[in-house]
């Protein structure tokens, strides 16, 4: 199962890279379409979808590297119990609010879909189309936001594996 999962956080890295090309692409085409004289419709909107599946996809593999800002201060001052029990209730909390950030998601994108919503721009796109990408990224954070919850019931903590060069996360 483990495999599985990191898995599916890396696939989910791997789409946010893609997404990151997208920008790159778009931001590009702009440029060179203002230097050859003419207007490439719709690049900024679409770098904007592009931009908000990166950042939607990339928080489930974020969180399980350990590279989310955790403040660890207020934690720090109670003994091994109750920061136990105060951890298991932060993650709880947090899982809760990334499920329900995923059935809002989801149902932003399928209600889009239902009322043909299309963006106000020249390109018209269907909106349901870039929120996809926002709904996916929120189910996988939800996915593992328990996961760790998991984790910190069972006692056990995720090493998180870190770059050579990356700098230290705050704690």
């Amino acid at each position: 199962m483990r495999k599985a999962l990191d898995l599916l956080y890396d696939a989910a890295a791997w789409a946010a890279a893609f997404f990151m090309v997208g920008i790159l692409a778009m931001v590009l085409a702009s440029v060179v379409g203002r230097l050859a004289g003419f207007n490439l419709r719709g690049s900024d909107a679409y770098a904007g979808y592009c931009m908000a599946a990166v950042s939607f996809l990339a928080l489930a593999h974020t969180l399980k590297r350990g590279d989310h800002i955790r403040v660890t201060v207020f934690l720090d001052r109670f003994g091994p119990r109750v920061r136990h029990a105060l951890e298991l209730w932060c993650h709880g909390v947090g899982a809760f609010f990334c499920a329900a950030l995923a059935v809002f998601s989801v149902r932003l994108a399928w209600q889009s879909h239902a009322f043909n919503d299309v963006s106000q721009g020249n390109d018209a796109t269907p909106l349901w189309i870039p929120q996809l990408a926002m709904a996916a990224g929120a189910i996988v954070l939800a996915v593992a936001m328990a996961d760790d919850l998991v984790l910190a019931a069972r006692g056990r903590k995720r090493d998180a594996p870190k770059d050579a060069g990356a700098p230290a996360a705050i704690e």
